[in-house]
């Protein structure tokens, strides 16, 4: 599994690294909102995203991984996101 790295640039924005064959950065949002609708408290922030990135390298590899998007988008590519990442956390 590559290693996945996420830090709070500011209240809504991440940045995550993943290492792997390549390494890649990539620019994530995340509106309080939406964290509470899949996490609930249960897991902070940076969390979420790094389970997020987790399932995203579970289908695609890293360089396939948009560089910069919100969270929210996911299941516009991946349907089944949302329901398996709650179950996750």
């Amino acid at each position: 599994m590559p290693f996945i790295s996420v830090s709070r640039l500011d209240p809504t924005t991440y940045e995550v690294e993943v290492i792997s064959d390549s390494t890649t950065h990539h620019k994530v949002t995340l509106e309080l909102a939406y964290y509470q609708k899949l996490a609930g408290g249960k897991e902070d922030e940076e969390r979420l995203i790094e389970a997020s990135f987790e399932f995203l390298l579970e289908r695609e590899p890293n360089t396939s991984i948009l560089g910069e998007f919100d969270l929210s988008v996911i299941p516009r590519y991946f349907p089944e996101y949302e329901a398996e990442i709650m179950h996750l956390l």
